[in-house]
């Protein structure tokens, strides 16, 4: 009886394809490099700065990285010399298994601007596992009434290594009864040939070694014991009804679903008929996926499966009858997408904090949207909320960058939330978010503004040097150092003094003190410049005006104009003896320095010859007789006039009046002594007479030059009669206005005595501004026949 041998067949055509894909995705990298596996760590693969032709120098700056789809990195970039290192154990073995050549490819990304290198690593195998059978022992039952030359199959031992350190050659233990054909032997088995016929009588069981040798350095080898029961025939082994079966499920199927039954059949009887299937040449991570049942070829899924990790697998069956016999098929197990992964986020890098001035399409952050699933569940879209002052843009193979799309304040908005939402195309749709918060960072472009377009400041005269007066205050909406104000004073002169002699401002609260005391009589208000300048680069600053007002208070005394204060010149008034009760005598003339009611002058008589004779307006200071006067009044009459202000407290000053009752100088006693004084005093009298004449006429004509000199400048007051008041000089800025005291005015007033008339009153009868100290108003007055000045009556003895 003979025994024949089965093949599944196609046994190359998924290593091909994994070959194929391999190739094609190598071809798409920029760049490529090889290193052995099990590299150790800082391994240099190679320069991608030379390579690339890059600043190492700027690495650093452009965020130089290498990104590899996997839980593991591998390898790196060294930021300091530009090269490709290794920074984890590779495992070929683990990453390919048998597929080769094994290709990882990584993505070197550089960011400013953004620049992506796909690179291509190929891990080259080394000889680091040795050759193993899938079994320690092989039983097999063969008939006594084999023939020679007949040929068994044993499954071949497997290496994880690839190429030449894979399995190379096979050695038989020496025996009297099988030699191995090695010309013969498939990947997936190898062929024992029996040389000479079995005598089970003579020898019922052999024992064989079968060893396995790669072509590694050094060889590494495995063995596998054969033990062979001499029977009666086994002449068929198991048959499948088809070489490949080919299954698709979903991934994240539950454990325990059954994928599909797979059937083989045995022409012997009894217990060479009799058929066990087992799972051969699979990965561990292959094992702990997939299980078929020993007697019914039921294959069902114990594990995972994740489309993502590995979208098909390969699991070779064997069937093998009682008498050792084996056949062998494929199972293709095509693992379906769902779409079970949400989009995965990455941010690459971030500007924080962004300046507020930041234009309009600067690139703030790099994001990578990845989704592990295939196909259409793997398409992401990215967007973020319309009303913020970004924009995402598409940018290349899953990168997406933020950048500014409106101007920023900070002054506004402080801080934003940005929400990236990434949806995938799947049904339904998976998405997922993160949140960018960005500060925004202060410039300086805010000038600090002041609460009130203009300030006012009153501040009483006399006031304390040093004493706070007002206080300005300016806000500016920016940060830190942006935001401190410092307030200083503008440079500006007062009346030719600089300010600083007057204010000074405290820089860091705005508050301004007076630096001296203030005179409401020098100068009543002026303006300031405040300066408010932040501390921003450069500074930004504005300023606002500041009106100090300066308040009066009652610190000058009236000042007497007319009659001339005591120690001048006397001054007399003439009074007609005719005069009636009212008539106007005389007039006090007075001003005060003050202003408001601190200038309010009352007149008031204090003392006189004659209380009851003459009276005083307590507001004009006009004199009038009280009655009518007659011939038992004293001729010489004196008052003593009070003028007092009326502040609190109230200020006065007094002044005497000299008033003389006649109607000409001749009736005067001290006259008429002179007519009956002896001849010896007559040449003195006659000498005083003629320089009274001389006088009178030198100063005549005097005034009528000075009237033709001055008849555009400023009248004088003057008293049309015998006896002239003599003009008065008021100071700047003073009137006097009949029942008001002193008033501020520019104008002044010319007053005449009537001609003939017997209550001799007073007359306004022009104004005139105001002269300096040290001239004289005089006026040319058509109806008078002379001009008397009151120095000429000092020189007769009035």
């Amino acid at each position: 009886m003979s025994v024949s041998t089965t093949s599944c067949g196609s046994k190359w055509r998924l290593q091909c394809a994994m070959l194929l894909l391999a190739i094609v995705r190598a071809s798409f990298a920029d760049i490529r490099y090889s290193v052995p596996e099990e590299t150790k760590t800082k391994h240099v693969i190679g320069s991608l700065s030379s390579d690339l032709r890059l600043d190492v120098k700027r690495l650093g700056v452009r965020k130089a990285r290498v990104d590899y789809q996997g839980q593991k990195r591998y390898c790196g970039v060294d930021l300091d010399s530009g090269d490709l290192i290794v920074l984890e154990r590779i495992d070929r073995e683990t990453l390919c298994e048998t597929t080769s050549p094994c290709i990882l490819h990584f993505e070197f990304i550089l960011e400013n601007p953004l620049e992506l290198h796909n690179i291509g690593l190929e891990i080259q195998d080394i000889n680091d596992n040795a050759p193993l059978f899938p079994k320690d022992l092989i039983k097999l039952e063969i008939s006594e009434s084999a023939t020679t030359g007949s040929r068994y199959k044993i499954a071949s031992a497997r290496d994880l290594d690839v190429g030449i350190n894979s399995v190379q050659s096979y050695v038989l233990g020496q025996n009297g009864y099988f030699v191995l054909d090695a010309k013969n032997s498939r990947e997936r088995y190898v062929e024992i040939v029996l040389q000479n016929s079995l005598d089970r009588e003579k020898d019922g069981e052999h024992s064989l070694m079968l060893t396995a040798i790669d072509g590694g350095n050094p060889l590494r080898s495995g063995s596998v014991t054969i033990n062979i029961l001499v029977i009666d025939v086994n002449d068929n082994g198991p048959i499948f009804s088809q070489a490949v079966y080919t299954v698709t499920v979903f991934e994240n199927s539950p454990q325990g679903t059954s994928l599909l039954k797979v059937s083989a059949t045995d022409k012997d009887e009894g217990a060479n008929g009799h058929i066990t299937y087992y799972i051969n040449h699979v990965s561990e991570n292959t094992k702990r996926l997939f299980n078929i049942d020993q007697n019914s070829g039921e294959i069902t899924a114990i594990g995972e499966l994740d489309h993502e990790k590995a979208s098909s697998y390969e699991v070779e069956i064997q069937a093998e009858d009682g008498g050792g016999q084996a056949g062998h098929c494929k199972v293709l197990v095509e693992v379906s997408d769902i779409n079970d992964n949400a989009p995965t986020i990455t941010v690459k890098s971030v500007t924080n904090p962004i300046p507020e001035n930041i234009p309009a399409g600067i690139e703030i952050a790099v994001i990578n949207v990845k989704d592990q699933d295939h196909g259409e569940n793997s398409r992401v879209k990215c967007n973020i909320a319309e009303n913020l002052p970004f924009k995402l843009q598409s940018s290349i193979k899953n990168y997406f960058t933020l950048i500014s799309s409106a101007p920023l304040d900070r002054e506004q908005i402080s801080e934003y939330d940005v929400t990236i939402i990434a949806t995938d195309g799947g049904t339904p749709s998976l998405s997922s978010s993160v949140i960018l918060s960005f500060h925004i960072s202060d410039i300086n472009d805010n000038p600090p503004v002041f609460e009130e377009q203009s300030y006012s400041s009153y501040v009483t005269e006399n006031n304390k040097p040093g004493s706070s007066m007002c206080s300005v205050t300016a806000r500016d909406p920016d940060w830190r150092q942006n935001g401190t104000v410092v307030y200083s004073l503008l440079h500006s002169e007062i009346n030719g003094v600089p300010v600083s002699s007057f204010l000074s401002i405290n820089g860091d609260t705005g508050v301004i003190h007076a630096v001296r005391a203030f005179d409401y009589e020098q100068f009543r208000s002026f303006k300031v410049h405040v300066v408010a300048r932040d501390n921003g680069s450069p500074p930004l600053s504005s300023n606002v005006t500041v009106s100090v007002f300066i308040t009066d208070e009652n610190d000058n005394s009236p000042q007497i104009l007319y009659p001339a204060p005591a120690g001048n010149s006397l001054m007399t008034e003439m009074v007609p003896k005719a005069a009636l009760a009212g008539s106007l005598v005389s007039k006090v003339i007075a001003v005060d320095a003050d202003s408001g009611q601190n200038a309010w002058l009352s007149y008031q008589i204090v003392k006189s010859t004659d209380p009851g004779l003459f009276n005083i307006g307590i507001h004009s200071g006009e004199i009038r007789a009280q009655r009518d006067i007659s011939e038992s009044d004293s001729m010489k009459q004196n008052l003593v006039i009070s003028v007092k202000d009326n502040g609190q407290p109230s200020l006065s000053t007094t002044c005497d009046v000299y008033l003389l009752i006649s109607d000409n100088l001749a009736e005067v006693p001290e006259l008429k002594d002179m007519a009956y004084d002896d001849s010896s005093k007559l040449t003195s009298y006659l000498i005083i007479g003629l320089v009274s004449v001389s006088t009178f006429f030198l100063t005549f004509i005097i005034l009528m030059l000075a009237v033709r000199f001055c008849r555009s400048r400023k009248p004088r007051m003057l008293f049309d009669g015998a006896v002239a008041i003599p003009s008065a000089y008021f100071p700047p800025n003073y009137a006097e206005v009949d029942g008001a005291g002193t008033l501020r005015s520019s104008y002044n007033y010319d007053a005449y005595l009537t001609t003939g008339s017997r209550t001799s009153d007073f007359k306004f009868a022009r104004s005139y501004n105001t002269l300096p100290a040290d001239q004289t108003l005089r006026k040319e007055i058509k109806d008078q026949d002379s001009l008397v000045d009151t120095k000429d009556l000092n020189e007769v003895g009035l």
